[in-house]
């Protein structure tokens, strides 16, 4: 009787599972039940995540992502990679510590990088299930949902970062600033494990940067240098959850030469942004002979439309858009969208956006800096607005189409709109689509609105930042 009630309940834990999560496969996910029963038989505690014996990092398995109660989790649209990062933060909700200490002694302690360093592996040589989900129709890496990954992971990572040793935390609200740019520093291939890397680089009063490094290592080479395929840095903002107001976090103590000198590059980073913002404020970066040059091949397009260069096309042309109710599933531990989801169909919008425009599927190459001006909501009504900028075209033979996706919060019932984030994404074309004939157009302003745009990411492209 004892047996049957095991095999019961086994049977009963496969057929949550595949509910939960249909694309796994029932046999692996009853081997998986078994296996976990195997390990929660002896004295140790179950273990979510694994541990580097180099370097005494945890290591967290992205094909992992069913062993715990998903009640527990505030939302339930994830990927494999973020359901397992959850499982990493769900000790607060299963075991909160009481009391909880105050806000001075846990402020108050500095923490080393090392402390909050997570780890996040992708087994796509072996793991069919995890591969497939990672999958886009030409066989090749989804991007999108890679991007959604780095935006969970640096989440995670700031939530170490503002715990205390034994997971007690701070009433506080962490929420994703904006994103510095991500250039993509050789293919990532579909079939070859993947690591990412985060550690907290630098902190100021209430935010701290995160650095994720992604190492793809090909044909048996494991040098770190080389098998880099992406460095991203993350802000993080903290607010208090009651007033909403800034809040202190612990400060960082960097150890190492090599973290002292990330905190150095992090510094530097920091301001520079606000010394641009200043600009930006001030007006410095106006440039009204620039404006006019633009402006120029725009106005043959409204006044001269037959005499326009058949090799060019207006900005309002290029434009895509989609609408979405912000859904439960999709929010954060906050309650609010989770920023990587945006990130995410952001991202896809582009790149349909590039598709679009050039005739063949583009290929990605680096996100631009990512503003989130204001939290989104469940509930909100959110319409995403893309277009291309402009096109790089001095190289012929490697064409750049850079995009510009805008999220608008819309509320039909106070007849509202407000920007919450602006992204950006550079993207190549296929050479071989060139050598068949493919031509880029330049993409031109109408407006003066537009020209400015154009004029403020070619300068941000230009510049160091």
């Amino acid at each position: 009787m004892q047996m049957q009630s095991v095999r019961v309940r086994m049977r009963k834990a496969v057929v949550r599972s595949w509910l939960l999560d249909p694309s796994r496969n029932a046999g692996s996910i009853l081997r998986n039940i078994s296996q976990r029963a195997s390990l929660c038989s002896s004295s140790k505690p179950c273990d979510s995540d694994s541990t580097d014996p180099n370097t005494s990092v945890p290591i967290i398995d992205a094909g992992s992502s069913n062993r715990k109660p998903v009640s527990l989790w505030p939302g339930m649209y994830h990927s494999p990679a973020t359901h397992a990062l959850w499982e990493a933060r769900s000790t607060i909700f299963e075991n909160p510590v009481s009391p909880v200490p105050s806000q001075n002694q846990l402020v108050g302690v500095a923490k080393t990088p090392s402390q909050s360093r997570t780890t996040i592996f992708y087994n796509f040589s072996s793991d069919y299930i995890l591969r497939e989900q990672y999958r886009n129709p030409w066989n090749q890496i989804r991007m999108g949902k890679l991007v959604e990954d780095l935006d969970a992971l640096a989440g995670t990572i700031a939530f170490k970062h503002s715990c205390s040793v034994d997971g007690t935390t701070r009433p506080l609200m962490l929420v994703t600033a904006s994103v510095d740019k991500m250039v993509l520093k050789k293919p990532i291939h579909i079939d070859i494990d993947l690591t990412i890397v985060g550690t907290v680089t630098w902190v100021g009063r209430s935010s701290m940067e995160i650095q994720l490094k992604l190492t793809q290592s090909t044909q048996g080479n494991f040098n770190t240098s080389e098998s880099l395929a992406l460095v991203a840095n993350f802000t993080f903002v903290a607010r208090d959850t009651v007033t909403g107001k800034s809040a202190s976090i612990n400060q960082i103590s960097p150890e190492t030469e090599q973290e002292k000198f990330l905190w150095e590059e992090a510094e530097e980073r920091n301001k520079r942004r606000k010394q641009k913002r200043a600009e930006y404020k001030s007006g410095e970066n106006r440039d009204t002979t620039r404006l006019s040059a633009l402006l120029a091949e725009g106005r043959i397009f409204s006044d001269m439309p037959a005499l326009a260069d058949r090799d060019s096309i207006l900005m309002k042309d290029t434009c895509l858009e989609n609408s979405f109710i912000c859904q439960p599933q999709k929010r954060n531990i906050h309650g609010r969208i989770f920023g990587g989801f945006l990130m995410r169909r952001a991202f896809e919008l582009a790149f349909s956006t590039a598709y679009a425009f050039a005739g063949v599927a583009p290929h990605f190459l680096e996100v631009d800096h990512v503003d989130f001006y204001r939290p989104v909501d469940v509930g909100n009504f959110l319409r995403l607005k893309s277009c291309v900028l402009y096109t790089e075209l001095e190289n012929l033979a490697e064409p750049l189409v850079n995009v510009e996706v805008v999220a608008h919060v819309t509320k039909p019932e106070l007849r509202s709109s407000e920007v919450s984030n602006r992204f950006y994404f550079t993207f190549g074309v296929n050479p071989e689509a060139l050598k068949s004939g493919l031509r880029i157009r330049r993409v031109v302003p109408a407006t003066e609105e537009e020209a400015r745009k154009v004029l403020e990411r070619m300068d941000a492209e230009n510049s160091k930042l």
